[in-house]
């Protein structure tokens, strides 16, 4: 049986022992007060953040995946981060994705039990097939779910990445993952509900991993996400304003150019900043992995 019993996202938050007291307003700043103490929690972890960002970019550079794994909020916080990787940096949905405990169902529902599987956890991998050079990200507030304890041991028996979020220190993810991220957030509002405090620590950790993977892997330039799937009209827009924003393009011109190169940002970019032809631009940014800096530096 799992022990929760003196963790601290499990003890009681002193400051809303009357929440249930106050009006709203005085219920919403209090939530608010907790709120600000995530972000200073995050920052004393950044060294591990970091190495960890190193790591992942290492790995994920060779054509390994990023592979989240979680039980409840913990693993819908990860799946979530994966999912938008795609329309953001045009990473393949096969290269990063989340495994929750309980299947795709326990997005949308809790599978009660789910979680107290170690055994799930090794079948859910071996499922697709992890490789060494897969990163296993294992989420947990408690650092003590079975479930993706489990994930992480497979990972490290298999030789490849793996990373731990906890928001408890000293925990037993934190022994099993080679590189532990432990932002302590202290008592939930409401007692126990990691997720609060511990969710959006785990949000903000998993966005900087994510997100300092794909600039180091050129996937940003300056800083925009010039990898953006034009997909809707919306993206369309906003694909628009960044190639003319880099580039000093009118927006006619780099609409016109992002339609000439089949919508693809880096191409109508290198085009423009270099006066090369579409052609030129594909092969240069085939050379650098589709990175923009790297192709206008070679053209």
């Amino acid at each position: 049986m799992v022990k929760i019993d003196g963790l601290t996202t499990e003890t009681v938050n002193e400051a809303t022992r009357q929440i249930d007291q106050l009006d709203s307003l005085g219920v919403v700043t209090l939530i608010n007060q907790e709120d600000k103490k995530v972000a200073d929690a995050v920052e004393k972890e950044l060294p591990q953040i970091a190495k960890a960002v190193d790591a992942i970019a290492e790995r994920f550079a060779k054509g390994g995946r990023i592979i989240y794994c979680g039980a409840g909020t913990s693993g819908r916080m990860g799946t979530l981060d994966a999912i938008e990787l795609t329309p953001t940096y045009s990473v393949p949905a096969e290269r990063a994705f989340g495994l929750l405990a309980g299947g795709s169902d326990a997005m949308y529902r809790a599978v009660e039990g789910a979680e107290d599987s170690k055994e799930l956890a090794i079948e859910d991998l071996k499922n697709v097939e992890l490789t060494p050079d897969d990163c296993v990200i294992g989420i947990a507030a408690s650092g003590r779910t079975p479930y993706t304890i489990s994930a992480l041991e497979y990972g490290n028996q298999l030789g490849a990445l793996t990373i731990s979020i906890t928001c408890n220190g000293d925990s037993e993810m934190a022994k099993v993952a080679q590189i532990s991220i432990a932002p302590i957030v202290g008592a939930e509002v409401i007692s126990g509900s990691t997720r609060m405090k511990a969710g959006t620590a785990q949000k903000m950790v998993a966005n900087m991993l994510s997100t300092g993977t794909m600039i180091k892997l050129g996937k940003v330039y300056q800083n925009y996400m010039v990898q953006v799937q034009p997909t809707n009209e919306k993206l369309v827009v906003r694909a628009t304003n960044i190639i003319s924003a880099i580039t000093g393009a009118d927006k006619e011109t780099a609409h016109r150019t992002l339609t000439e190169t089949g919508m693809q940002v880096p191409d109508a970019i290198v085009m423009l900043e270099s006066g090369c032809t579409r052609e030129q631009a594909k092969k240069a940014l085939e050379a650098t992995a589709g990175n923009v800096r790297k192709a206008l530096e070679q053209i």
